[in-house]
């Protein structure tokens, strides 16, 4: 775990041993506001003081201190502060993969892929508290790392039976849009133009836009973005040099990347490096 010297720093915190789950914690967050953004992996955090706006896809809530927030893989989603109102949270962001074979092993069909949750807030108290130890835990020193991955199991399991996933995939993609994205998380690193775009998935340059944004809440270009800086996030974790990053990643220089990754994640690829 990283070390802190200004209660606005976020701190990020990682094991090699459990390479499913990433936490952070933010003990003062009225600085670090977050543009519209997306995850491949599944987030859930905990506000553990103040309030804050929360943006998940078309709910838009202010939520408080004891509010469990849950994103899906691909949620646009967005928390910031209110007013210049001191909040503080803890996130999580674990492993698509990693939950999907949770699911199979409770039951669900293994010929399903991961079941995303319905509910994008709950104020069970049991799951906030919960949430808060096992940040506690990980991020203990002298925790040993299989007392570590049993808290971790037993926390997704007890979310599974709490809040059900749904039945079904809550985004209905048409699947030429689907390819659209799985096209541009393929070549995101690439100078991408929109009619590269339109070739690999059949479409016209209207009709994908105006359907790009309505299946996954942003357009092609912020996909794009937004896949560079998810790109750039696991070069980091490795230990990239963070110039190099920037240049595998599609950016122009360190600078740009900088300015993008704090726009987008509320924090610089040094302090997230810095935790790796």
């Amino acid at each position: 775990m990283a070390t802190v010297n200004q209660p606005t720093t976020p701190r990020f915190w990682r094991d090699p041993a459990l390479p499913f789950v990433e936490a952070r914690d933010v003990l003062d967050g009225r600085q670090l506001c977050y543009a519209r953004h997306a995850h491949e992996c599944f987030s859930i955090g905990a506000v553990t003081h103040g309030r804050s706006s929360y943006l998940n896809e078309k709910a838009h809530e202010r939520i408080g201190a004891g509010s469990v927030v849950l994103m899906n893989p691909g949620d646009v989603h967005a928390c910031n502060p209110l007013e210049d109102q001191l909040w503080s949270y803890r996130m999580f962001y674990v492993d698509a993969a990693w939950l999907t074979e949770l699911q199979h092993q409770a039951g669900f069909s293994r010929n399903q892929p991961l079941r995303a949750f319905s509910a994008i807030l709950s104020q069970d108290p049991t799951l906030y508290v919960g949430l808060n130890r096992l940040f506690d835990l990980l991020s203990d020193p002298q925790a040993d790392g299989l007392h570590k991955h049993c808290a971790l199991l037993e926390f997704f399991a007890e979310l599974q039976r709490r809040l059900a996933p749904a039945p079904r995939s809550r985004r209905e993609d048409n699947p030429r849009v689907h390819l659209a994205a799985e096209f541009i998380r393929a070549h995101c690193t690439e100078a991408l133009k929109l009619e590269d775009i339109c070739a690999a998935a059949g479409l016209s340059p209207s009709y994908l836009s105006r359907s790009f944004r309505r299946g996954y809440g942003m357009t092609p270009h912020a996909y794009l973005v937004n896949s560079r800086i998810q790109y750039a996030q696991a070069r980091l974790r490795q230990g990239g040099e963070i110039a190099e990053v920037a240049l595998a990643a599609g950016f122009a220089d360190q600078a740009h990347l900088q300015r993008t990754f704090k726009q987008l994640l509320a924090a610089t690829p040094g302090q997230y490096r810095r935790s790796a």
